[in-house]
């Protein structure tokens, strides 16, 4: 509609004779009304792979620490980190993988996961990240998915026996020479490789994949990075659907050096020592994490191998963390935990938030309760290498408590209507993205990613999103969570911010579900302070609460308090749970 618009103010104005610049500058007015956006920035695009960008970390802050892992008792300087490294991507050299493979990471956060990553890297191979609370059906499908030659795992975490698993859904692997399986049911899986002391039938053990190689070939492993492309796929994300299969992103080498140097540019993370939270198979993990904290020589600091509240505050303290990293859940929480334990957490600069929509509330209690200086959100999607919109440092309070922060450098967005077009600044519409931070596609699925990313490159979000003139984004909420109550739209966003500001709420969530007289009404999922009591918080009170605050129709039908909510490993909470939980309530 726009294009047909200049194209016919430009031939009125050529026939009225006006001059091109004068075209140009009303070109320019018209354009400017839209929804579009691309933040160029002054520091460009490198070209580089992770194998490159981790020398280059070493040769700036070598005798830095990379990594301490506090469950496990071991630190790594980034010097030591990459002599590591290279003993690892020798080793998976050694079992016979080659460029391309893909080596699967099925753990919870241990330091064999991080030095996992980034030696897959270094050899030229692909790692993917498996969400370590999958089960047999879940790891098969994984494995058949992306043809994984290799995967690596614990023995046990908790009450999951990652080697039994295996063996549940592979039972060749018992009789098999290590790095020798030979499955009908999975063609292509050659290696287990275990974090174990223990010798296991048909596993090779993590340290002895280590020693598998020569010293001579491990040097090999840095000569070796200029044969592989910054185009390739390092990297395989399996998106966390709630209905069906998850799809396999495919990202790369330069998305992921990139958007790392980006984010740590944003973030200011040179020097700081970072409190990680979020699960590294997790794209929060391993590029807002790993790869942000790699380009500017960060620390990272692992409390625990699963998210721990009070493991997370005892690592701030022991280790000095000036950063934290979590989901909006995570920060509940903690926050929850500092209220009852009241830790002396000294100075934290930065708290750093992604994975699901944050409530300005939340903000709040962070910054107050947890004595943080600087509350900052980052957004995107797994699709999108992490991040689009982050925000940036300086920012006022306004800002950070109601957008999702500034267009991210070197990213062009737009937002537009159900038919494709622009919509004007200010408006919603769905938020699409073009630029290096876009997925290669999903892993052999072409359907699927023609329907994601047009020939045009434009990436389809899915997010229904507000994009401001000045480059700061409000994110409105899924397109497909929309709830149609009488006519209205409403999202739940805004109805979970109103409700997490309810001085008696720790954290509220709403569903949509079927209503015959008005096609849908609004269920809230509510957790608590622990002092209230939960048989008095009634929808007639909640109306009372709302009363002149919120549009009537917005006001939830139905309050439903809960103890805790059903989250993914990576901290979104899982909606489908909560609606599977009302229709099982009803019935009985």
């Amino acid at each position: 509609m726009l294009n047909k618009k200049l194209e016919l103010v430009a031939k009125y104005a050529l026939k009225q004779g006006l001059k091109i610049n004068a075209l140009r500058s009303l070109s320019t007015t018209l354009s400017t009304s839209i929804s579009h956006k691309h933040h160029v920035v002054k520091e460009p695009l490198v070209y580089r792979n992770i194998g490159q960008e981790l020398e280059l970390t070493v040769s700036k802050y070598g005798d830095v620490e990379a990594i301490v892992s506090c469950h496990e008792g071991k630190r790594y300087t980034f010097k030591s980190l990459l002599a590591e490294v290279d003993r690892l991507a020798a080793g998976f050299r050694k079992l016979g993988l080659q460029q391309g493979d893909a080596v699967g990471l099925w753990s919870p956060n241990y330091v064999h996961w991080y030095l996992g990553m980034l030696g897959a890297a270094r050899a030229g191979l692909t790692s993917v990240g498996i969400n370590p609370a999958f089960q047999g059906p879940e790891v098969a499908y994984c494995l058949n998915k992306v043809g994984l030659k290799a995967i690596v795992a614990p023995e046990i975490f908790k009450s999951q026996n990652y080697y039994e698993i295996l063996r549940g859904i592979c039972p060749e692997i018992a009789d098999a020479e290590p790095g020798k399986i030979k499955s009908e049911k999975f063609p292509h899986l050659r290696s287990v490789i275990i974090n174990s002391e223990t010798h296991l039938k048909g596993a090779l053990r993590f340290d002895d994949l280590l020693d598998l190689s020569n010293r001579t070939e491990q040097e090999e492993i840095g000569k070796y990075q200029t044969k592989i492309s910054p185009e390739l796929p390092c990297n395989i994300q399996f998106t966390s659907g709630t209905t069906g299969n998850p799809k396999a992103a495919s990202l790369s080498h330069y998305n992921f050096v990139n958007n790392g140097i980006h984010v740590g540019n944003r973030n200011q993370l040179e020097g700081e020592r970072i409190c990680v939270q979020v699960p590294l198979f997790h794209a929060f993990g391993v590029i807002i994490t790993i790869m942000a904290g790699m380009s500017k020589g960060a620390t990272l600091v692992l409390p625990a191998a699963g998210f721990s509240p009070k493991d997370s505050l005892a690592a701030i303290v022991k280790e000095k963390c000036t950063v934290i990293h979590g989901t909006p859940t995570m920060y509940v929480d903690l926050v929850s935990a500092q209220r009852e334990l009241q830790v002396p957490l000294g100075r934290i600069k930065k708290a750093i938030t992604g994975g699901a929509i944050v409530s300005p509330q939340l903000i709040l209690d962070v910054k107050k309760v947890l004595g943080v200086e600087s509350m900052r959100s980052v957004y995107g999607l797994t699709e999108t290498t992490a991040v689009i919109f982050q925000t940036l440092p300086g920012d006022d309070e306004e800002s950070v408590l109601h957008t999702v922060g500034h267009l991210q450098d070197h990213v062009e967005v737009k937002v537009v209507d159900a038919d494709g077009n622009c919509v004007p600044f200010g408006q919603p519409g769905e938020l699409c993205v073009r630029g290096y931070v876009t997925m290669l596609g999903y892993h052999g699925d072409k359907e699927k990613t023609e329907e994601t990313i047009g020939a045009d490159k434009w990436l389809r979000t899915g997010d229904q999103f507000v994009l401001q003139e000045d480059g700061y984004g409000r994110i409105v909420g899924r397109l497909k969570e929309m709830i149609i109550r009488g006519g209205e739209n409403i999202f739940p966003r805004e109805v979970e911010d109103f409700l997490n500001a309810h001085p008696q709420i720790v954290e509220a969530h709403v569903i949509g579900v079927p209503d015959e007289r008005l096609g849908e009404e609004i269920v809230a999922f509510v957790r608590l302070h622990n002092d209230v009591d939960p048989k008095s918080f009634t929808v007639e009170a909640l109306r009372a609460y709302s009363k002149g605050k919120i549009a009537h129709f917005k006001v939830p039908r139905y309050v439903v308090p809960i103890d805790a909510f059903p989250k993914t490993t990576s901290g979104k909470i899982q909606k489908f749970k909560l609606s599977q939980m009302f229709e099982n309530n009803k019935k009985n």
